[in-house]
């Protein structure tokens, strides 16, 4: 049997041997006897080993129908002669021979490998073939192991380095197929000294071993994968390099035609292991040849792509080596894989390549006019514009990726595919678009001034029939876009942009040199596409209808862009502000990304000019009317979604473009100023319409969809409003947007959806006489959401005042409460100063004195003014503060605004200013901004001054006993009988919430700006509120930083304030920083009594001292420091008393005893002196004396500090 003729790559050994066909190794792999049966004694004869062994052997199946099969297979080999030498062979030793083998390897092995006396086989007479024809069977398979063994070692030895053995078993062709019967024979019988991967592989280096294996496998067929990915692992990662590597790419893919079905998994071995990629690509060529198949993208197509496009960049390395290197061998061509495969290639685009319609542009036509060759070749046809954008793919990266040149054939070839003309599909849009890339990826395809012309005559095709695609194939990414794209690309010279364009389209990294687009550049830029016709051009093309990141490719947006960043359309007046503000309308989640890029450019080509020389070459801004169209129906969230006509998209972007527009416009101001050019900024009513806050609550349940909208949202807050990004704020909306709140929605009853605006405000006109009704009704609105709330806001604050009237249950209030911070999430700036305006007391009221916004912002101590029985409300005083917060951070951030849009004026003086100091250009700036840092601190100080006041109980509360606690725990006894028990606690409930409330903002600002509360300290106040602001505000610590700056200076009120304060201090945070601020105070007080006269030594003194027991209460240590400064004044009182002649000796004296005698009694405490000085009583004219009066409290303070260290004892 003559087989096939194969190119010169595989071995002329297989050209007159039988060779094992597909059928009958299925037949043998599946053992299917019928097929066997059908095979013919050729075939047959090259199974005989498997077969025989097969009915020679006791089988391990027992049933029926095997033992039917075998009857088979007996009556198959009871006619063939051969099946004699073979039972002859299985009739030898094997376990002697298997040991005989065993010690020659060792013998070898300790020889280093040299030949020397075999032990398997005696001294040779004749030559091997010679030998091997006049053995009998346990001589011939000696013969044959010996030399197996001999090929076997040298493979082992040699380290991968390839060799041929000449052979004279392997290479005789007389004796071929007994020598394959011992072959197969030996392996079977001795498995594990013959693995069947190692022998293979020695195979690989004798003459016919290809074939050979190829015996050995089918008479083992379950053998196959692991034989195959044996030779695989390890074969050379570049197999047509070496002989060694074409011979074993031969054997296997002769394997492969032997068991076509496994070819595509050998394939996928040789791609898992990097190894051999000449025979991934003979393997592929076999299965083109085999499938024929036209339809559908080819098996080669789809291999070399996933190669080079796949993910895997170890594989895409290895296979890029094996195209260079396949073109740098001067080895015949036609005998490479690699010239196999391009002409493989070339013949699949010939086949999808349109028909000439009007000839070829050649020397017939080339003096002609255009004209006649528009229509060079006809359309492409529908059922080859995928094929052939896959070929268009393959190319890129072939050429790109693995650095194949293009042969002048396949170059013109490749041309003409790509200038052909696809029909109007999305496939055909994908075609243009991939032709279109790849034309700018590799210019060099155009070689010739033809060629060029039909590139420029195919560019001119794609603009005229750009819209005629789009309206078919409703594509909105279509190649018109990219062609503007790259247009304006190729105008602004951003080479590199259009680099990443052809990359991004191709879906690969391709390396291209700026400097190849040269010529590309000039047929754009004057040919086809000029700056004006861009600009003109980009105007007209309509906007993408729901714009969303779904939407992929190349947009008009992305065009806009670009030509925005050039300045193009300010460069030729083209007016673009429509355009952007329609594409702002038409869009959807989830965003665009290219969206707030295009935003941010259009914004710095309004403000900012593309040169000095011309500072009117702007762009017009959107208009405030245009804004507040986006808004209608949801300002202020009337509920009415279902009517909108805008998305919630489009009201985000054009809130950030408000946002954004205002913030930049602030930033550039000096440049602006400079230019003498001062762009209109949105007025305050405009941004008092737009409902920001619930905007953000809505960006914030997006936030997946919207991309980075949110964030940047979020950061203009913080910076232009940070009064909407208050902490407590968004811990509120998390419990009105939790789960309870769901749960507390889902019991919303039909009656109280009926409720309406009227019914609340009836409910408060009648709630004097009966509040079940308002009480109703309030709680059933806390069951709507915020945005159902909206409708019901005025009419709660119209009335807000008479929750203020005596009798109004504390849950009325509390639910009001509930009600404003539910709507504050939605509705902040709006609903502050509706309440502000309603808490005004009865006379402003009747005036109708209405404050805006602005007014709040401009002086926030406006809140403060408010009726005062808020502040003896906790709900309502607590909707105070939380406004009070909220508009002293819009008053900082409305004075910077107003700092920056004044900028200009800071400059102007420097102009006329004669006199100004050379040098000096920021003086103006900085006093400029300290006039606002200290009218800010003013204001701060002062609300807080004003916070502090109201935490002071009034005089009928005093007369209650409210503000008791402020006092010493032992002075609070008896003197609340005056008042009933129910008047007194709640008094008491309500102070003390409120100045809770109070000390909880306090301590807000205290860590916002630690400034404030030094100036408050600074500032001072009643002494009676220490106590309750050292317990209350926790950030009061902080103050022990500057107590010692406060004490160095020179007014007494503000060293005795500080003293004072520190005792409490000690007492509340018992600190070493404490301790030692402590000791710095008594020092103070000690240099301070040198110096002060006898009135300034009273009126320091006397309410100091009694600080010094708090000293020594918190810090032990401290009190013989502490007894020495009482020791010391005693002595000057008395000096200066005894100047006067009097008798103060029994003072001292008893001062002195009171050093000695640590252990007094503590009941002399108690004695008619004490009681004296503290209660004010029985004092003679001896007593008014300032020195005897601080005698007597010298005593007093030291009786309290031993009776402290007694009580601690």
């Amino acid at each position: 049997m003559v087989p096939k003729q194969v190119p010169s790559t595989k071995m002329t050994e297989f050209t007159c041997l039988q060779i094992v066909s597909s059928f009958a190794f299925e037949a043998m792999q599946k053992v299917d006897v019928v097929k066997l049966a059908a095979l013919s004694d050729p075939e047959l004869r090259l199974l005989l080993p498997c077969l025989v062994r097969m009915a020679l052997c006791a089988p391990a199946d027992q049933s029926d129908a095997w033992a039917q099969d075998k009857k088979l297979i007996l009556r198959l080999l009871s006619g063939i002669e051969a099946v004699n030498s073979i039972v002859a062979l299985l009739s030898v030793d094997f376990h002697a021979l298997e040991q005989d083998a065993t010690k020659e390897q060792q013998l070898r092995h300790k020889l280093g490998g040299a030949n020397g006396e075999s032990i398997l086989v005696s001294q040779l007479q004749h030559g091997l073939a010679l030998e091997f024809e006049h053995s009998d069977s346990p001589r011939r398979l000696r013969l044959a192991l010996s030399e197996l063994l001999v090929i076997m070692n040298k493979v082992s030895d040699t380290n991968g380095e390839f060799f041929m053995k000449s052979s004279e078993l392997f290479e005789s062709p007389v004796y071929l197929d007994e020598v394959a019967d011992v072959l197969c024979i030996l392996q079977a019988e001795l498995p594990s000294l013959l693995p069947i991967t190692e022998v293979a592989e020695a195979l690989l280096h004798v003459k016919n071993g290809s074939w050979f294996m190829c015996l050995l496998v089918a008479n083992v067929p379950d053998s196959f994968n692991e034989v195959c990915r044996g030779l695989i692992k390890n074969g050379e990662r570049q197999d047509e390099e070496s002989a060694g590597g074409r011979r074993r790419t031969e054997a296997l893919r002769q394997l492969c035609k032997m068991n076509p079905t496994e070819a595509l998994n050998v394939r996928a071995m040789v791609v898992e292991e990097c190894h051999l990629p000449g025979l991934g690509i003979a393997l592929t060529l076999d299965q083109c040849k085999n499938d024929g198949s036209e339809d559908t993208v080819t098996d080669l197509v789809s291999f070399v792509s996933g190669l080079l496009l796949g993910t895997n960049a170890k594989v895409r390395t290895w296979f890029g080596m094996f195209i260079r290197n396949g073109q740098q061998r001067k080895r015949e061509r036609s005998s490479s894989v690699l010239w196999q495969m391009r002409r493989q290639l070339l013949l699949e685009l010939m086949a999808i390549l349109p028909t000439v319609s009007s000839g070829r542009i050649g020397e017939d036509t080339a003096d002609t006019d255009m004209e006649p060759n528009i229509s060079v070749y006809s359309a492409l046809k529908e059922e080859n514009v995928v094929k052939a954008s896959a070929m268009l793919r393959l190319y890129c990266a072939l050429m790109g990726i693995a650095g194949l040149k293009p042969t002048d054939e396949e170059a013109e070839q490749l041309l003409q595919l790509m200038t052909s003309r696809p029909p109007a599909t999305p496939a055909g849009v994908r075609f243009v678009s991939l032709s279109f890339c790849m034309l700018l990826a590799f210019p060099s395809l155009v070689s010739t001034p033809e060629q060029e012309q039909i590139t420029v005559m195919w560019l001119s095709w794609m603009i005229r029939e750009e819209a005629y695609f789009e309206s078919t194939t409703g594509v909105s990414a279509s190649f018109g876009e990219m062609l503007l794209l790259v247009a304006m690309y190729f105008h602004s010279n951003q080479l590199n942009a259009i680099i990443d364009l052809v990359c991004s389209t191709l879906g690969m990294k391709i390396a291209i040199k700026p400097s190849s687009l040269n010529r590309m550049k000039t047929i754009f830029t004057q040919e086809i596409f000029t700056e004006q016709v861009v600009t003109a051009h980009a105007v007209r093309v309509p906007v993408t209808s729901n714009l969303s990141a779904i939407i992929t490719g190349f947009l008009p947006i992305h065009c806009i862009y670009q030509l925005l960043r050039s300045r193009a359309f300010t460069k030729h007046k083209v007016s673009i502000k429509d355009w952007i503000y329609r594409q702002m309308c038409e869009t959807t989640t989830p965003l665009h990304p290219q969206l707030l890029p295009l935003i941010d450019v259009y914004i710095n080509s309004i403000l900012t000019p593309a040169s000095k020389a011309n500072p009117e070459a702007t762009n017009q801004p959107i208009t405030e009317q245009e804004v507040l169209n986006v808004f209608n129906g949801l300002t202020w969230g009337e509920n009415n979604r279902c009517r909108q006509k805008y998305s919630i998209t489009a009201q985000l972007l054009v809130l950030y473009y408000t946002l954004s527009y205002e913030e930049t416009l602030l930033s550039n101001v000096k440049p602006l100023a400079a230019m003498q050019k001062k762009p209109k900024s949105y007025s305050a009513a405009l941004m008092d319409q737009i409902p920001i806050k619930y905007l953000i609550r809505q960006a914030q349940g997006l936030q997946q969809e919207l991309g980075g909208l949110h964030s940047a949202l979020l950061r203009l807050l913080a910076t232009n409003f940070p009064h909407l990004c208050m902490v407590d704020d968004w811990m509120c909306e998390e419990e009105v947007t939790g789960t309870d709140a769901l749960l507390s929605r889902m019991l919303l009853t039909s009656r109280a959806k009926r409720h309406s605006p009227r019914k609340l405000q009836e409910a408060f006109q009648v709630a004097s006489a009966n509040y079940t009704q308002l009480m109703q009704i309030l709680e059933d609105l806390t069951l709507m959401s915020a945005s159902e709330l909206i409708p019901f806001a005025e009419a709660l604050m119209l009335d807000l005042y008479k929750v203020l009237e005596l009798g109004v249950p504390r849950k009325i209030l509390q639910t009001v409460n509930q009600l404003w911070r539910l709507l504050n999430t939605v509705m902040p700036r709006r609903l502050w100063v509706m309440t502000v305006n309603a808490l005004q007391p009865k006379a402003k009221l009747l005036r109708q004195q209405k404050y805006t916004q602005n007014d709040l912002m401009i002086d926030p101590l406006i809140v403060l003014r408010c009726d005062h029985r808020v502040y003896r409300c906790p709900p309502l005083m607590d909707i105070t503060l939380h406004m009070l917060n909220g508009y002293l951070l819009a008053s900082k951030a409305y004075l910077s605004a107003h700092l920056k849009e004044n900028a200009d004026q800071e400059t102007k003086p420097h102009s006329n200013n004669t006199m100004a100091i050379v040098g000096q250009p920021e003086v103006p700036e900085v006093t400029r901004e300290e006039l606002k840092n200290a009218l800010l601190s003013a204001q701060d100080s002062a609300a807080v001054q004003i916070l502090l006041e109201i935490c002071l109980p009034t005089e009928e509360e005093r007369s209650c006993g409210a503000g008791t606690f402020l006092e010493q725990q032992d002075q609070t006894t008896g003197i609340l009988s005056e008042c009933s028990d129910d008047d007194r606690e709640t008094l008491l409930s309500n102070v003390r919430e409120v100045q809770c409330l109070i000390c909880c903002l306090l301590h807000q600002l205290f860590i916002a700006d630690p400034n404030i509360a030094k100036l408050v300290h600074f500032q001072g106040y009643p002494s009676e509120l220490l106590p309750l602001t050292v317990a209350g505000i926790p950030s009061i610590h902080i103050c022990l930083d500057f107590i010692p700056e406060l004490l160095a200076q020179p007014q007494l009120e503000k060293q005795i304030f500080a003293i004072q304060l520190l005792s409490h201090l000690c007492i509340q945070y018992a600190l070493p920083k404490s301790l030692s601020v402590a000791r710095l105070s008594i020092n103070v007080m000690g240099t301070i009594l040198t110096v002060l006269t006898q009135a300034k030594r009273f009126a320091f003194f006397m309410p100091t001292l009694p600080c010094l027991v708090s000293f020594c209460r918190a810090f032990p240590p401290l009190c013989d420091d502490v007894t020495s400064l009482l020791i010391q004044t005693g002595q000057v009182c008395a000096s200066h008393v005894a100047t006067q002649a009097q008798d103060i000796d029994p003072i001292i004296s008893r001062l002195k005893n009171l050093k000695e005698k640590s252990d007094v009694s503590a009941n002399f405490q108690k004695s008619t002196d004490l009681e004296m000085i503290k209660k004010g009583k029985n004092i003679t004219a001896e007593n008014l004396d300032p020195d005897v009066l601080l005698c007597q409290r010298i005593e007093a303070t030291f009786l309290e500090i031993i009776n402290t260290a007694v009580d601690g004892v």
